[in-house]
């Protein structure tokens, strides 16, 4: 058997991956204006697309996930043609010429994109020793926390130098690129004993779901990207149009949300395993100020950057307490961990949908800030039944992936 203590170059590969999958999915969020100019229709339909995409992900995710169970595809395989769906998707969304050709791209690519992750995890943990899995995955992650760094910076720059269609083409390109570098050095599969066939089980997995605190913890989840996306998905035109920055600001803002999303994760990674939910609970509370602080004055613009940058350190980096928590409760296989994303999904739909719905009823552009506000108040609530028994509580498992 090959050692496996050693970190394979095909994880940092995965991790590319993760971070072309990342970027696709956002960067609609830093083009919203050229792209209603471009399909003839409003705001808040153009930020529809990241809800679509969200959507697929939602239900293609777990789809996928339980077909690839049932039929034992090797992961190597499964990944390669979920890439090449992503990668058609993309195709078509850099030609679109219309509003409903680019939402069905929006769709395809969302729905080849939940499944991917999964299938990456998974890969990666065949890849490693299991002392050092969680590291791995934490690689894998990364392209999450880059992505908003470099990705949607990048997309939004060549956008208002080359056009909208050059960045759609880049991010369809990279994504090709990683479907043909894991063709051609991603080792085939090597695990099909009868254990690891009891470790994927379809109805093993089903019966994981049937978890109360689990789908607590799901609800939680969901409640806090729900928040930040009701935000984020908005904040150009709201920067533009309510704080008067000018466009050429917008890829550097996203570049500093980006970074706070690495701090912020950093910092939360530190002491989500052993204080997961006090860390939500500080994390949410600083959410829905910042939020409510952006909403109130968002026309000073040193308290929206403020606000803005405060949302990126709390928001979706408290993701390594969301999947310590999601650890705690059941074990995490591939149909838990596809769950879980796609709640969380849901949640960024739910949220850029409510924000756009508000924006064309003709509520003011602050409205999306209200409503991510009032999401992690319910966020806020969601764990208001578990403090008393499991504040202090250290997880079972200490084993975060991010």
């Amino acid at each position: 058997m090959t050692q496996k203590s050693a970190m394979p170059p095909v994880v940092y590969l995965l991790g590319l991956t993760v971070f072309a999958m990342t970027t696709a999915e956002f960067m609609v969020a830093g083009m919203m204006p050229a792209l209603a100019d471009a399909m003839n229709v409003g705001i808040g339909k153009i930020g529809n697309l990241i809800s679509l995409y969200a959507v697929g992900m939602t239900i293609g995710g777990p789809v996928l996930t339980a077909v690839l169970l049932a039929l034992r595809t090797p992961h190597k395989r499964a990944l390669i043609w979920l890439l090449s769906i992503n990668v058609a998707g993309g195709v078509l969304a850099a030609m679109s010429t219309r509003y409903e050709m680019m939402a069905v791209a929006r769709i395809i690519m969302g729905v080849a994109s939940s499944a991917t992750f999964g299938v990456a995890l998974t890969l990666c943990a065949d890849l490693v020793a299991p002392s050092v899995r969680g590291r791995a995955a934490s690689f894998v992650l990364g392209g999450l926390m880059f992505s908003p760094v470099v990705g949607v910076p990048l997309t939004a720059f060549i956008e208002q130098h080359f056009g909208w269609r050059a960045s759609f083409w880049l991010v369809a390109a990279l994504a090709a690129l990683c479907t043909v570098a894991i063709a051609l050095w991603a080792p085939a599969d090597h695990k099909q004993d009868g254990a690891d066939a009891e470790v994927v089980s379809l109805s093993g997995e089903f019966r994981s779901l049937l978890n109360r605190p689990l789908w607590a913890a799901f609800a939680t989840s969901g409640l806090i990207i729900g928040a930040t996306f009701a935000a984020f998905s908005y904040f150009s035109p709201i920067f533009l149009n309510v704080a008067g920055v000018s466009a050429t600001s917008i890829p550097n803002l996203l570049a500093m949300y980006g970074i706070a999303n690495i701090i912020g994760n950093a910092v939360v990674g530190r002491f989500a395993d052993r204080h997961t939910l006090t860390v939500l609970v500080a994390g949410l509370s600083v959410l829905a100020l910042a939020l409510i602080s952006f909403a109130l004055w968002a026309e000073l613009t040193p308290v929206g950057i403020a606000a803005f940058a405060a949302i990126g350190l709390t928001g979706v980096s408290l993701n390594p307490a969301m999947v310590a928590r999601v650890m705690r409760a059941a074990a995490p296989g591939p149909l838990v961990n596809t769950m879980h994303t796609s709640v969380i999904t849901a949640g960024l739909a739910f949220g850029t949908w409510a924000g756009g719905a508000a924006i064309d009823a003709g509520y003011s552009m602050r409205a999306p800030l209200w409503i991510g506000a009032a999401m992690a108040a319910a966020g806020l609530a969601s764990l208001l039944p578990y403090l008393r028994t499991g504040l202090a509580q250290p997880p079972e498992t200490a084993c975060s992936t991010t």
